[in-house]
């Protein structure tokens, strides 16, 4: 049975941040706001979690999957993807903000995901997000939680996010209602910065 953990954005308490921390530690899954739709995460690092994350999203392999790391900042995302000075500059103008960038994976991947050639990378306008990740010491491996319903896809109400998954993961974070916009996808690996989905937030070129 999942916890529920009230945070505020404003002001995380760091407190229950730990305790989040030391759950997605010991393999625990969490979902959590980011600054565009509601997360479902774990630490990268961990194998079992990763293992459980793709039962869940129906991938045979996670190291397949699309899926993107949440960073803290641009030397923590650097750490895991190839940049040029221009794709620097281009993060620079467009991070923290809503948006997954595809970018070569770098030889510091987790073991898991070494054969990647590509791997989704975000910074979240969300301090709460930032503060999980920086308290973590390492990115949360993320994937966005779907919604059955055809019309409004993504869930944005914390109280039916616990009804739906308080059996399948192991803590939420209500932080109230998230959005349901998507993360504007870029893919830069091609010559120019393609679009891939359009989601939030206006791309600076």
């Amino acid at each position: 049975m999942a916890e529920l953990i009230k945070l505020y954005e404003e002001n995380p308490e760091q407190k229950k941040i730990a305790k989040i921390i030391d759950i997605l530690k010991d393999g625990g899954l969490v979902i959590y706001p980011t600054d565009t739709v509601y997360g479902l995460g774990c630490d990268i690092n961990n194998h079992g979690a990763l293992k459980r994350i793709a039962q869940i999203k129906g991938y045979k392999k996670i190291e397949k999957a699309n899926l993107s790391f949440m960073c803290r900042d641009m030397s923590n995302l650097s750490q895991y993807v190839q940049i040029n000075n221009a794709t620097f500059k281009l993060l620079k103008r467009n991070l923290p903000g809503p948006f997954t960038f595809i970018l070569p994976g770098s030889n510091q991947l987790p073991a898991t995901f070494k054969k990647r050639k590509t791997v989704g990378i975000r910074i979240p306008d969300n301090n709460i997000c930032r503060a999980l990740i920086d308290t973590l010491g390492n990115p949360i491996l993320t994937t966005s939680i779907k919604d059955d319903d055809e019309i409004i896809e993504y869930t944005t109400d914390p109280e039916l996010i616990y009804e739906k998954w308080h059996k399948i993961v192991d803590v939420i974070i209500d932080a109230g209602n998230g959005g349901n916009t998507p993360s504007t996808v870029v893919d830069l690996t091609y010559e120019t910065p393609t679009i891939t989905r359009e989601g939030k937030g206006e791309l600076v070129l």
